[in-house]
């Protein structure tokens, strides 16, 4: 069975505020322990280059497919003809002035098995960057 990962968080701040942090690539040093770069525009169609916590010596090329502001946000990356791919979720709703944040990555294709089984464990990560986002937006919003 292949890997994947969820993390959500309630975020005491409103949803265009969350947003506005998960789409602006220039600030993640800033506020984002789980990313250490990200270089690009997070629009869709476009592509970023992330380097994360959980491989420092690897460069993520990931296309944005989907953009609905303020609510979600998906980039991907993978191999040709779908013989592997990771898709990484993101998820807003506002709730009374607070946001439900949840960030899911999912892994598809004929050869997710063997290639999840070399990725390293991105649960660590994945708390850090929910943690990092509910403090910064939470801080901002006061």
């Amino acid at each position: 069975m292949a890997k994947g990962y969820h993390v959500s968080r309630r975020i005491d701040a409103p949803a265009d505020r969350v947003w506005d942090l998960l789409t602006d690539a220039s600030s993640y040093r800033d506020w984002n322990r789980a990313v250490l770069s990200i270089e690009g525009t997070i629009a869709l169609g476009s592509t970023i280059s992330l380097v994360s916590i959980v491989n420092p010596k690897r460069v993520f090329t990931l296309k944005i497919t989907d953009v609905v502001r303020p609510n979600r946000l998906v980039w991907s990356d993978g191999m040709p003809l779908g013989l592997f791919k990771g898709e990484r979720t993101y998820r807003l709703e506002e709730l009374d002035g607070a946001t439900e944040f949840s960030m899911t990555e999912q892994f598809s294709g004929l050869l997710s098995g063997p290639i999840t089984r070399a990725i390293p464990d991105m649960t660590d990560s994945f708390n850090q960057f929910a943690d990092s986002l509910k403090t910064a937006a939470e801080v901002h919003s006061v």
